[in-house]
């Protein structure tokens, strides 16, 4: 039998050895799953009892993965990024933020990135946003005489905002791998997330106001609406907008107090906006709309503002459904992915847009993408069990700790790995390996110690671990020799933009998600503000 120590080294360089001939994770995975479990335990235990001895662990643990109800939510919501990559819903929605933005100096840009962040709050899909993007903004941005590394930069970083952006798949697999409430983790990423945006949007603005050259203005269009005359127009098309949502939640409330949905009783949390007590607001908010509109704004300018952000209802209303449902405690997360499917396919039939080959393209794109999902889980979930089952969590625990470094200095540590690894590695992987090893170790530090300027809660922990992965995962979509969403601008981008072209126009951006990932580890309580 090899001892422990060693058989770690040799699933580390088998790890790497394996993907550097070109062998695909899960496979790779599986086949160190077997090789560790023949190295540790003599052939007569191993085979001897067939599917009593060590090797059924491999079969219990897939299972347990594949059985799970809540992995059913990702090809739901790879299904509903196909669709709305196809459907003309994205594109609308891009025109309509270009019409907003476009007179602002780095204003493609800036859109670009608000687009992303919307597309990340519908679907969590990261690879289906780069490449939406680099089909719609790419070639506008080079055509007005953008940058080429400020746009190559701008559409891969704001892109894999799903990442970090509730409903993340990678958070997703987090809660399942470590049974950690997935609407806390979603909760508690909301923030960051969108704190990571802010950078980037900060970054366009300040880098374009301080060298023009970067992102010259677009021609003015003649008779198109400018400054203040823009401003009202967006003032209305927000009050006509929200004189609807509130006529939704007006509708919604008087129908649980006729119902008596909306009673108050011991051990029940209330109906989000559909108590009694919430109706003279509700109702207060679109009396204020109506004014807005009528005395403020003006019918004819408001009519003008709908038009123009027409494109943005449909997004507005497919994140209201999924993150809606699951913030209102109405659906879990498995079936708000099956409702965003159902709103995204029945506004595509609305607009007309919903044809049988953009169904079944999008099928076949779902099924190839949970394939190699699935294929990574079941590979890595063998691997976990098997290094678990001869000790490796134990020994690796042991190491760390036993190097006797200070508590953030043992994180630090942690963060160094995950960030080596996204290098090479897919984040399904390095959550189901790397997760179960690192967990335990930051549970046992000491909370009070986590975090350089303020402590965190010692239940919020996982919660916060998770977030943080999350943000170092935020990097390895960038970070050469291998980051995927190199490969997926590549993919759609001009001959004359080389992968070398695309990495070097990175650095900005990777340098401001270390920042973010900085701040999460200085002050950890922005994790738990929202809990």
């Amino acid at each position: 039998m090899v001892d422990i120590g060693t058989l770690s080294l040799i699933v580390l360089l088998g790890m790497f050895a394996l993907l550097a001939i070109g062998m695909p994770l899960g496979f790779a995975s599986a086949f160190l799953a077997v090789v560790t479990l023949s190295l540790k335990f003599p052939p007569d235990l191993l085979w001897g009892d067939f599917g009593r001895g060590p090797m059924s662990v491999l079969g219990q643990a897939v299972y347990r993965q594949m059985t799970n109800y809540v992995l059913i939510s990702v090809p739901l919501f790879i299904f509903m990024a196909a669709l709305l990559e196809r459907s003309g819903i994205a594109r609308d929605m891009y025109s309509s933020l270009n019409v907003w933005l476009a007179q602002v100096r780095g204003g493609i840009a800036v859109v670009t990135s608000v687009m992303a962040v919307i597309m990340a709050a519908m679907s969590g899909i990261i690879g289906g946003e780069v490449v939406l993007l680099g089909l719609i903004a790419l070639p506008q941005m080079l055509r007005l005489g953008y940058d080429q590394n400020l746009a190559v930069g701008t559409i891969c970083a704001s892109g894999s905002l799903g990442t970090m952006i509730p409903p993340s798949i990678v958070l997703i697999f987090y809660g399942l791998v470590t049974e950690t409430s997935i609407k806390a983790l979603f909760t508690a990423s909301f923030l960051p997330g969108f704190m990571l945006a802010s950078f980037f949007l900060i970054y366009i603005v300040v880098r374009t106001q301080l060298q023009p050259s970067l992102a010259p203005l677009p021609p003015i269009v003649e008779g198109q609406p400018r400054g203040g005359q823009k401003g009202l127009m967006f003032l209305g098309f927000l009050s006509r907008f929200m004189l609807w949502v509130t006529g939704v939640l007006l509708v919604r409330a008087v129908f649980f107090t006729l119902t008596g949905d909306n009673a108050i009783r011991d051990g029940q949390d209330p109906i989000p906006l559909g108590m009694v007590s919430d109706i003279p607001w509700i109702v207060g908010t679109g009396v204020l709309c109506v004014l807005l509109i009528l005395l403020v704004v003006g019918r004819e300018r408001t009519a003008k503002g709908w038009d123009m952000g027409r494109g943005l209802i449909a997004p507005i209303v497919v994140i209201g459904v999924v993150l809606g449902s699951i913030y209102g405690g109405i659906t879990g997360i498995t079936e708000a992915a099956g409702m965003g499917v159902i709103a995204v396919f029945v506004i595509g039939l609305a607009r007309r847009e919903m044809t049988f080959d953009i169904v079944w393209d999008s099928l076949i794109r779902t099924l190839r993408s949970t394939g190699t999902i699935i294929w990574v889980t079941i590979g890595a979930a063998a691997l976990a069990a098997a290094y678990t089952l001869v000790g490796g969590p134990t020994y690796v625990a042991n190491l760390i700790v036993g190097a006797d470094l200070p508590t953030m200095g043992i994180i630090l540590v942690m963060m160094f790995v995950f960030l080596i690894m996204g290098m090479f590695m897919d984040w399904v992987g390095i959550v189901l390996l790397i997760m179960p090893v690192f967990l335990p170790i930051v549970l046992r530090l000491p909370a009070e110690e986590i975090g350089f300027m303020s402590s965190i809660d010692a239940r919020f922990i996982p919660i916060w671990f998770g977030v943080v992965f999350c943000m170092n995962m935020q990097v390895s979509f960038l970070s050469p020799p291998f980051g995927p969403a190199a490969f997926y601008l590549k993919s759609v981008a001009p001959a004359h933009i080389s992968l070398t072209d695309i990495f070097k126009g990175f650095l900005p951006f990777i340098a401001l998600q270390l920042v973010a990932l900085s701040v999460l580890l200085i002050w950890p309580p922005i994790v738990t503000l929202f809990l």
